[in-house]
């Protein structure tokens, strides 16, 4: 086994053991990581820190465009409500508008009912007594005239025939008026 151990060379065969080639690629190496931390790495830096930045405003101009959304919905679900509250008052006021109207119409309808029914019944009024004072000039001389056939004498004294006349129409009056009452308050 000496043999075998004696023909190597402790330094080369041990790999943990630094040699030339590996003195030549830490220095590529150490060379490459300086030119990447110094002109690759700030630059990559610089757009990773840009980017976040233009993320975290994004989500600054979301936070605002979310509070601003809540803010105009809040403002249009007031003016709905200030909207419909001020539809209730208008149909209100036109419904009592409405009402006052109606019951003017009414108010003057009745007015305008009893002016006619006064007009009709100052009409039937005058036309009864005009009927009632034709027809006592009329029934008074004809009764007079009859009256004088009847008695075989003239019968023209005034203030008689008058009263003949009028006791004749009282007792006519007397008589309708009896025809019209009700069954028990016949006079």
């Amino acid at each position: 086994m000496d043999s075998y151990v004696s023909g190597l060379n402790p330094l080369e065969s041990n790999f943990l053991v630094p040699n030339g080639t590996f003195w030549v690629e830490l220095i590529a190496f150490v060379i490459m990581f300086g030119i990447i931390a110094k002109w690759i790495i700030p630059p990559i830096n610089r757009a990773m820190t840009a980017r976040q930045d233009a993320i975290r405003k994004e989500f600054e101009e979301l936070e605002e465009s979310k509070q601003g959304a809540k803010d105009a919905e809040a403002e249009f679900k007031a003016q709905i409500a200030d909207a419909r509250k001020e539809a209730a008052r208008i149909r209100e006021e036109a419904r009592e508008q409405g009402n006052e109207i109606v019951g003017e119409a009414k108010e003057q309808a009745q007015v305008e009912a009893q002016r006619v029914k006064d007009q009709a019944h100052a009409q039937i009024t005058a036309e009864r007594q005009a009927a009632l004072t034709s027809l006592r000039a009329e029934v008074g001389t004809l009764a007079t005239s009859l009256a004088g056939r009847i008695v075989g004498e003239s019968l023209e004294d005034d203030d008689r025939s008058a009263r003949v006349v009028d006791r004749f129409l009282g007792d006519l009056e007397a008589l309708e008026a009896s025809k019209t009452a009700p069954d028990g308050a016949s006079a």
